[in-house]
């Protein structure tokens, strides 16, 4: 059976940290007028409930018995995806050097990821979906044909992650979640990989909006405009 609505579809957009993916996916969302949803705020949320309650994020049984407690909730704001714990958005603090250092520890506990995912899939009930994250096209979403992943070279990677000024180690985060036993980071079956390295921003959305056509998105849903 396909994990996609018969309604909704799905666009995939994975890739490694500072890839660029979370701006692509929010500037293809306002171009196609699509809801954008960023996954990887999903699992700082949970890693920002461990840390505030003083749990261990790299004691897996004790973050998954936390995950089963917590109130985890998701909206749609103005057009994004919007994380709620205990009914609030955390705001800022979803980016501290705690949530940032710990957020693949967190991420790799099984019990987490089948918490969110379901919580991911069940945004598709809604509307069409721009989802980025790391594991989008191959475990959430795996049916969609709409599938893009972003690299981008460590060292390009590291210089975008110091601009934005954090300090967690690009390198340490590919090694975590690359290497973990549930939906590790991985170039999905079937996508397009775009190598942002060397491109702007919007040589990106401008590539990635060229696989959408190439693969029948406006075809298929024709009452979506391309706003530029």
């Amino acid at each position: 059976m396909s994990l996609n609505s018969p309604s909704f579809s799905a666009i995939a957009i994975d890739g490694p940290a500072a890839s660029g993916k979370s701006t692509v996916a929010r500037i293809l969302a306002e171009r196609l007028g699509l809801t954008m949803v960023n996954s990887g705020e999903m699992y700082r949320a949970v890693t920002l409930a461990a840390v505030s309650r003083g749990v261990d994020p790299h004691d897996r049984a004790a973050v998954a018995n936390m995950a089963s407690e917590i109130d985890i909730s998701c909206v749609i704001e103005n057009g994004s995806s919007l994380i709620l714990l205990d009914g609030e958005h955390p705001g800022e603090k979803l980016r501290s050097d705690k949530v940032n250092s710990s957020v693949s520890s967190v991420a790799a506990v099984s019990e987490v990821r089948h918490i969110l995912v379901r919580l991911q899939r069940g945004l598709l009930s809604h509307s069409d979906l721009v989802m980025e994250g790391r594991d989008i096209g191959s475990v959430v979403f795996p049916d969609t044909p709409y599938k893009i992943y972003i690299a981008a070279s460590e060292a390009v990677r590291r210089q975008r992650r110091a601009a934005e000024g954090q300090t967690d180690s690009v390198e340490e985060r590919d090694r975590q979640d690359s290497a973990r036993k549930d939906s590790p980071l991985v170039i999905p079956k079937g996508a397009e990989v775009i190598d942002s390295s060397n491109m702007t921003i919007e040589n990106v959305v401008e590539a990635s909006v060229a696989v959408l056509t190439a693969r029948g998105w406006f075809s298929r849903h024709s009452e979506r405009k391309l706003d530029r």
